[in-house]
């Protein structure tokens, strides 16, 4: 089992994947449904997650599906209600809304697990969620949610992970979307044009120390991107379909090297270079006392990641027969429509 965590936030599945356009799977359910003691949720479950996909979702603690290695408390019920409702939203319904029932009930993941608390890995940072061989997934600090103040960041690309509320988009969504794309891509494979992009420079064994906005400096979309390449793929696709226009602009943008001339407080000419559009107080603190002119020296970085999207967006389309753009736009959409959603009942 692997875990992704604050900087981690993807794991190789295996798992067979069908094309949108595939049909007729099997469709007796792998789960046994049982009535005994059945709550109202358990009901809601059986009808929205069990019977139309094949996916069990755990909210009550079972230890045979969690590492006991680790101290951690169940999900709340309140909790374990809303975050279904959400994945519901959020995920299943946007991949069925592009590409159909059958397909989604042919590779989607076949158990959920919820945990109230957060994990902590050997060097103490913040497990995001866990994926085992593309069938279960686990997603932890249910508990923590705020019911009154549901947030789903789609504008600040690098706006601080640890900050309140929890960002949705960070913690679940772009995980689930990081994680479909790995079982795309095992299935049918993507050019390996992808791979030359950015031979040589993928940080390998220090991924992990890589700031986000450094990062786009080098091509890769997040620090974790700059790993290797298979992770670098699916970062860039959960990134574009979780992110609204001005946030990708606003990412590449750090991408893009803006070189300012201008007179410091003694009335020197300084020239001083900026990855990202300087603001006010970047050009105080470089000691302009006034601009002369600015003009844009490298494109580097962002014309990187937009190679990197073509091909993303090509192996969707000539693969799979997935539209990214209307993809996208269905996840944005309906991400958006869940901080309006009355998250406290099954209705």
């Amino acid at each position: 089992m692997k875990h992704i965590t604050m900087s981690l936030v993807a794991l190789l599945m295996s798992v067979a994947f069908v094309s949108c356009d595939n049909d007729d799977p099997n469709s007796e359910s792998i789960f046994k449904t049982e009535t005994k003691n059945e709550t109202e949720f358990d009901k809601w479950l059986n009808t929205n997650f069990v019977e139309p996909y094949n996916i069990k979702l755990y909210y009550l603690y079972n230890d045979k599906l969690t590492d006991n290695y680790y101290n951690v408390v169940p999900a709340t019920i309140t909790n374990s209600k809303a975050m279904a409702k959400m994945i519901k939203h959020v995920w299943l319904d946007a991949y069925v809304e592009a590409c159909g029932a059958d397909f989604l009930k042919a590779n989607a993941f076949r158990v959920f697990q919820f945990i109230g608390s957060p994990e902590y890995n050997g060097k103490g940072e913040i497990v995001l969620g866990t994926a085992e061989g593309g069938v279960q997934v686990t997603l932890f600090r249910l508990n923590e949610l705020d019911l009154d103040h549901i947030y789903v960041n789609q504008d600040e690309p690098f706006r601080a992970h640890a900050k309140l509320p929890l960002d949705l988009n960070y913690w679940y969504f772009h995980t689930m979307h990081h994680e479909f794309c790995h079982i795309l891509t095992q299935k049918k494979y993507y050019s390996t044009d992808f791979q030359t992009i950015s031979a040589g420079k993928y940080h390998s064994t220090d991924w992990i120390n890589v700031d986000d906005e450094d990062a786009v400096k080098e091509g890769f979309v997040t620090g974790y991107a700059s790993g290797e390449y298979n992770e670098d793929f699916a970062e860039v696709y959960a990134n574009y379909v979780t992110s609204s226009d001005e946030s990708w602009k606003a990412r590449l943008d750090k991408g893009i090297e803006y070189t300012v001339t201008g007179l410091n407080a003694k009335g020197e000419t300084i020239q001083v270079a900026f990855w990202g559009k300087p603001t006010n107080a970047q050009l105080a603190g470089a000691g302009f006392a006034s601009i002369k002119g600015a003009k844009i020296t490298s494109r580097e970085g962002a014309n990187i990641i937009n190679a990197k999207l073509e091909i993303v967006r090509s192996y969707l389309q000539d693969s799979w027969g997935i539209d990214l753009e209307k993809l996208r736009a269905i996840v944005l959409r309906r991400s958006a429509e869940v901080m309006n959603m009355d998250l406290t009942t099954l209705n």
